[in-house]
């Protein structure tokens, strides 16, 4: 059962977790410890899996909008009597701006009620529920806080108004009047620790996020084509990064279906290495590449050396490999679509691709990454070999397929990106022998995506080799190097795929997905742009942007027939699709190609400043 749609949820983080707000003032999602922590608040998943409502009594309008470069949101509730302002934030560490946002959390959510026009009548229900729904914790009053624990977790309710506690639940019911202001703090943290949870003024703890999200993106100011959407997605990007190891998880949250009342209902909360490439380049063009060193160390750290048997795909947030995968049972799901799945069994699956992604990253990135750190070295040179190796093998696709291994055409075009780099890299990789080595093996692959990959009765490049499906995955092959946009063969790939896949601007990755893929779909706009149509992928694009959230937010999919949100919210690979296919409209009016694309335009920033929280 579900209480709102997907995407009428508001995103707030504070580096190290997320939580989910809706329209009405419920935040339906939190899991204070990491982002892949247990939920205290998870309402999105069962009607009775916790939340937190803050909200008018009676019937009222509400407007919604993060404030100015922020991830701090702010809902105006209009009634009959009057309108009120709750502003909902995450707390940053007091002072934190700039590239130490978010390392240390003081893991305290934050609401203040503000008083707008006349008299507005309003009830908190604080309702948490641990262990994602399973455990109604104990809430006793001690002194002016209300505690709730149970089992290995503790929350603190500060409010400025007088709660009424019950079981499992503590409520309050207040009016404000316009200038009058309330707030609330919940904080966060292991029931047997010493310290009790952080306890923080409500209102200066949303300044200070304000401030501390300002300072980030100020420090990071894209000044290219579409900068609004832009640094939007690229906020969501930092919003999703676990500042302590800068690991991106790719959604902040689990369980949300593919199609409703469908059983593809997966836990999105970890790191993909696919997602890796993407995600620097995304970094890269929106003026973060400070991030890139940070990334491959966390990437070499996780992975370790590349050894026989299958190289892991995904990790936790600190580089956990075992992310074995089990059902809810306890939980509705989403729209009653069930299992909710917790962990994600791809971990075992061998997926060659993402080994062409980590090369293509190293290759983007290459003058941050001279020097090459050692273990950053050894791990691309392990990387490459694999590759080499592997090419033959059938694997599951980056679609993560379940079923059965095939030889999937974008795994074999990534085996191709991998080895194509690490030849570029020369010296700085390996030795002349290796190189000529690697350069052999990069041509046979070539020679067999093309000799077998390309199918006569689909007019396209397909899925598989050998197969007559379409695959959106075979937009890559551009976008990577592997062909022009403009070959013959890719032109009219191009076009089967948007003539079979695509509906409304929206393109499925096969024939049978249940709705558009947000990333695909800005894949088709950089296509058309490489391909020599400008204009028209100019016009794609901002119709793709144009079905965000009311908040610039993307989930995984969208239903192109009702435009409803479908699949874990926020996606990054959406965020980091939207600004990709911006870079590369601007490679193309900059006249660069896909290995060298156009540098991000910055304005000089100077001294940093902590801007104003106000606006």
């Amino acid at each position: 059962m579900s209480v709102t749609g997907i995407a009428d949820h508001g995103l707030l983080a504070d580096g190290q977790s997320a939580a989910l707000v809706d329209r009405d003032g419920s935040v339906n999602w939190w899991c204070p410890g990491r982002f892949d922590g247990p939920a205290v608040f998870g309402r999105l998943l069962d009607h009775d899996a916790g939340h937190w409502s803050l909200r008018p009594e009676g019937d009222f309008t509400s407007e919604r909008a993060y404030v100015t470069d922020s991830l701090v949101l702010r809902t105006v509730f209009t009634t009959a009597t009057g309108a009120v302002a709750v502003t909902d934030g995450l707390a940053l560490e007091p002072g934190a701006r700039g590239h130490r946002v978010g390392r240390h959390s003081p893991r305290v959510l934050a609401r203040v009620v503000q008083g707008l026009s006349g008299q507005v009548r309003l009830r908190s229900q604080f309702r948490p529920r641990f262990e994602y729904g399973r455990v109604v914790p104990r809430l006793d009053r001690q002194g002016g806080e209300v505690v709730a624990t149970a089992g290995a977790t503790r929350l603190v309710l500060h409010a400025d108004t007088p709660q009424s506690v019950g079981t499992g639940e503590a409520s309050a019911t207040f009016t404000v009047r316009a200038g009058e202001r309330r707030g609330f703090t919940v904080g966060y943290g292991p029931a047997y620790a010493a310290d009790p949870p952080v306890r923080l003024d409500a209102a200066q703890a949303v300044d200070d996020a304000v401030a501390g999200w300002r300072s980030w993106i100020h420090l990071h100011d894209y000044q290219g084509l579409y900068r609004d959407e832009v640094r939007r997605s690229a906020l969501v990007l930092a919003a999703m990064t676990y500042q302590p190891s800068g690991a991106v998880v790719a959604a902040a949250t689990m369980g949300l279906p593919e199609e409703v009342g469908g059983e593809r209902n997966y836990d999105y909360r970890y790191v993909w290495v696919r997602d890796f490439s993407f995600t620097l380049e995304a970094l890269w063009r929106s003026a973060c590449a400070d991030e890139v060193g940070r990334q491959f160390r966390w990437l070499a750290r996780s992975m370790g050396v590349v050894q026989d048997g299958v190289v892991p795909i995904m990790y936790g947030v600190e580089g956990e490999r075992d992310l074995t995968e089990h059902r809810l049972e306890h939980l509705g799901g989403f729209a009653d679509s069930r299992p909710v799945l917790l962990g994600n069994d791809a971990w075992r699956q061998r997926q060659t691709d993402v080994l062409g992604e980590a090369l293509c990253a190293a290759w983007l990135m290459r003058e941050h990454l001279d020097p090459m750190e050692p273990e950053t070295r050894q791990l691309l040179r392990g990387m490459t070999e694999r590759a080499a190796r592997d090419w033959r093998l059938p694997d599951a696709g980056m679609w993560e397929e379940r079923d059965v291994e095939r030889h999937h055409l974008s795994s074999k075009v990534q085996c191709w990106t991998a080895l194509d780099r690490a030849v570029r890299f020369g010296d700085r990789l390996g030795t002349p022998a290796e190189t000529a080595r690697w350069a052999a093996a990069r041509d046979a692959v070539r020679h067999a995506v093309l000799s077998e990959g390309f199918d006569d009765r689909a007019g396209a490049f397909t899925g598989t080799v050998g197969g007559a499906d379409l695959d959106a995955s075979a937009l890559l092959m551009p976008l990577v190097g592997f062909l022009p946009a403009d070959d013959p063969r890719m032109r009219s790939t191009i076009r089967a795929i948007e003539e079979r896949l695509a509906h409304d601007g929206l393109l499925r990755r096969w024939d049978g997905d249940p709705a558009g893929f947000v990333i695909c779909s800005f894949w088709l706009v950089s296509c058309l742009a490489l391909a020599g149509e400008r204009d028209r992928a100019g016009q794609l694009f901002e119709s793709l942007a144009g079905r965000s959230s009311d908040l610039g937010l993307f989930a995984e999919q969208i239903d192109p027939v009702t435009g409803e949100a479908r699949g874990n919210f926020p996606q990054a690979f959406s965020h980091i699709g939207l600004i990709n296919a911006a870079g590369a409209l601007a490679d193309v009016d900059a006249g660069h190609d896909v290995l060298s694309p156009a540098p991000p335009r910055l304005i000089p920033v100077g001294e940093l400043r902590a801007p104003t929280s106000r606006g």
